[in-house]
């Protein structure tokens, strides 16, 4: 924790209430696109598509088409919950071989796997797994959309058109990655100043400097007009297959065919007199699930601030059995965090908690140059050591840290998730349990102080809780603490939207700098 950093400045940021649909993203823009969409009519996936593919544009290193995710849809005609997982797989010509050990230690970025040489398994074109964020937008419309799917992707297209507009945390975020984006000339040409240089903004003066993502635009484009089906089977798909060869990577015309968004039965978890639907299989979701299963026998005291070494105890139990059975996914606590979330819901009650990823912050660190698109590092999520439940191989699904929920208590319905990591869980596992034990509406929820705890042997907290439980949290593990603020993010980074019924409520975590919740208020 820095001694230099204020001790009496607060921040915070306001509930967005309404009696209509409310969009939650980490980019207000992104919300603006998905509150125009329910504006328009269309349905909380409508929003949901639009909101997605502008943070694809305007968070590029966090999220894109060729990444992946998941996400819980709420119907409320029916009042059925659906899961939509859209995660990766390693390419099938994958070679186990081409990621020896280095016998250098631990590597250093998200994961505390045994380092691969020259870190092939995190950057470079090696490290790129088969995308299917793009399919899990479109299968999510093709079910309940509304609105043409074109009219959804145009915003997206507008904003790449325009180019994404450099301020003070574009600049910090690509600044703290200019070593490794200079690594790939179409990644230097794109994000860095000459190719070579941060990009610097004035801190007295509004700056005019811009991203030309023209190719991206007309790759958006070509998906506005053809579907999902550009690239997973088109000529679109094909480049990107063929860059990525032509870097050293492995991705292939039939991995992208192949690849699919699945809907799966959620998992329904039982919490007291409340009710939650989270993804099955290879997320956090099975992890969201034994916290609460563990939260639930325990007795929590009447405040809230009390309730901290349950929830402690809570996660501990849970990543001990998700490092067992799963494979270890604990990081470093100071590594940034690498996905968006965004929650939508529409004024008839549906809702969609929708996570999307590159996994590392700007992914591979690698531009496609034929379609404009950061590629994801998703080999990176498996263990390079063989003979471990989350080993490398070829056609594996990777194991991810996405937690979208959807829950319902006391009359309310609410959709919630998180970008960070291995942070995720404990972000939402928190909120669930200010929303659900201790009825707190969603701004509060979103401002109270919260722990971390991972899987790593220790315990990060918010440095502003009571002497007393940071004393009774040191009991349980080693303790870090860690003060709110808009850079580094030491938690998890939530995004969440609420219905009462008679009014709807929207909130993002208060110390991100773009992030907002938009309502779609008639003009």
């Amino acid at each position: 924790m820095s001694d230099a950093l204020s001790r009496t400045m607060e921040i915070r940021k306001h509930v967005v209430e309404t009696d209509r649909g409310v969009v939650a993203s980490q980019h207000r823009q992104a919300s603006e696109a998905g509150a125009d969409v329910l504006r328009a009519g269309g349905d909380a996936v409508d929003a949901a598509v639009a909101c997605g593919f502008v943070c694809s544009v305007l968070e590029p290193w966090m999220s894109g088409p060729a990444g992946g995710g998941a996400a819980m849809h709420w119907r409320a005609d029916t009042g059925t919950a659906h899961a939509l997982n859209f995660g990766m797989r390693s390419p099938a010509a994958l070679r186990i071989e081409d990621f020896p050990l280095s016998g250098e230690g631990i590597a250093g970025d998200l994961f505390p796997w045994d380092r691969v040489v020259e870190d092939r398994n995190i950057m470079g074109a090696k490290a790129v797994a088969v995308p299917a964020m793009v399919d899990g937008h479109a299968t999510a419309h093709e079910r309940w959309g509304k609105m043409p799917w074109a009219d959804l992707l145009a915003p997206a297209i507008a904003h790449a058109r325009q180019g994404m507009a450099i301020d003070w945390y574009a600049s910090l975020i690509i600044a703290s990655a200019t070593r490794d984006l200079a690594r790939d000339p179409d990644a230097a040409a794109l994000f860095l100043l000459d190719g070579h240089w941060p990009r610097p903004v004035s801190w007295t003066a509004q700056t005019t400097d811009r991203i030309d993502q023209s190719r991206m635009a007309d790759s958006l484009d070509i998906i506005a007009r053809d579907g999902a089906a550009a690239l997973h089977g088109g000529d679109l798909g094909r480049a990107l297959a063929q860059d990525v060869r032509d870097k050293g990577g492995y991705l292939s015309d039939a991995d992208l065919s192949d690849a699919c968004a699945e809907f799966h039965t959620p998992l329904t978890v039982p919490y007291r007199d409340a009710l939650f639907h989270v993804m099955p299989g290879l997320t956090a979701g099975p992890t969201f699930a034994k916290t609460m299963a563990h939260l639930a026998q325990s007795h929590l005291p009447a405040d809230p601030d009390q309730a901290y070494p349950a929830y402690a105890r809570a996660l501990q139990a849970a990543y001990e059995h998700r490092i067992n059975h799963m494979g270890h996914d604990g990081e470093p606590s100071d590594t940034p965090g690498c996905t968006t979330h965004f929650s939508v819901v529409d004024s008839d009650g549906n809702m969609v908690a929708h996570t999307q990823t590159l996994l590392s912050i700007f992914g591979a660190r690698v531009v496609s140059p034929s379609t404009g698109f950061l590629l994801n590092n998703g080999i990176m999520w498996f263990d390079p050591v063989q003979g471990r439940p989350n080993s490398l191989g070829p056609g594996k699904t990777c194991l991810m840290n996405v937690c979208p929920v959807l829950g319902q208590a006391q009359g309310t319905r609410f959709a919630l998730g998180a970008s960070g990591g291995r942070k995720i869980v404990a972000a939402v596992a928190q909120l669930a349990s200010f929303l659900t034990d201790y009825e707190l509406g969603l701004e509060d929820a979103f401002h109270r102080p919260r722990i971390d705890v991972s899987g790593a042997g220790a315990i990060t907290a918010n440095a502003t809780l009571p002497e007393p439980v940071l004393t009774a949290l040191k009991r349980i593990a080693p303790l870090g603490m860690a003060r709110p603020s808009m850079l580094p993010y030491s938690f998890a980074c939530p995004a969440g939207v609420l219905d009462t019924g008679r009014a709807r409520f929207g909130m993002t975590e208060p110390t991100t700098a773009w992030g907002d919740a938009v309502a779609a208020q008639s003009d």
